[in-house]
């Protein structure tokens, strides 16, 4: 995956949103720079790492209705839990990206934007419901971000690494936080194929058990600045 990682400069934005209790209190973030991938991990990246792990492959894998399978390549994976998640970008030297870097980079250095690319979403700039995809597509489909990302909303929703409290932004640090130490679930971020304008607007936020697989959840992979 050497050549798959976008550098994101380092930068403030403010962080959440007014729509809901958990994406308040809208707050300055100091984010330092790092790598992300640009697209999704693809159905063919997941499974070079399960035959060189033997990691077991993920829940919908050989199913066309969610385009998982060796037939199905350039789409992204689907049906990983945050602990596959985890394990793959381990294996890619790398880590998940934090909730705040992943707002950072969907934005763009758009300020008080809706989406990566403004305040409206239609189906020519994004695969989600309104889009009649029925399902994923290959990664890269649609026009990049400003920072070269690919899908920051839109065909899968993306496992992040943090834990999730509802309260958390209202205590968090201004440089580059963490998320917190303890919480029963993990972040999900960036609404996909499933999800409808609300849910992909860049400070949408929401969580699920770090077992849980889902036909609309993948993820991407983060790394330290070189």
């Amino acid at each position: 995956m050497k050549d798959a990682f976008v550098e994101i400069p380092s930068g403030t934005f403010l962080m959440g949103g007014e729509a809901e209790p958990d994406h308040r209190p809208i707050h300055e973030v100091v984010v330092s720079a790092f790598r992300l991938t640009r697209h999704h991990v693809t159905n063919a990246q997941y499974a070079a790492f399960c035959g060189a792990t033997d990691h077991r492959l993920p829940e919908f894998w050989g199913e066309d209705r969610f385009r998982s399978g060796p037939e199905y390549p350039d789409h992204p994976v689907v049906g990983v839990s945050w602990l596959d998640a985890e394990a793959f970008a381990e294996w890619a030297g790398g880590r998940l990206v934090t909730e705040a870097e992943w707002e950072y980079a969907a934005r763009g250095g758009l300020i008080g934007k809706a989406y990566p690319f403004g305040d409206e979403i239609d189906p020519t700039k994004a695969n989600y419901a309104r889009s009649e995809t029925t399902g994923t597509v290959p990664v890269g489909s649609y026009a990049p971000s400003r920072f070269g990302l690919y899908d920051m909303c839109g065909n899968v929703v993306e496992w992040v690494a943090d834990r999730y409290d509802p309260a958390y932004y209202a205590r968090s640090p201004k440089v580059d936080p963490p998320g917190p130490e303890i919480g029963k679930h993990r972040v999900i971020r960036g609404g996909g194929w499933h999800s409808g304008p609300y849910c992909n607007r860049v400070d949408f936020r929401n969580a699920l058990p770090a077992n849980w697989v889902d036909f609309a959840v993948g993820f991407r992979v983060a790394k330290n600045a070189a």
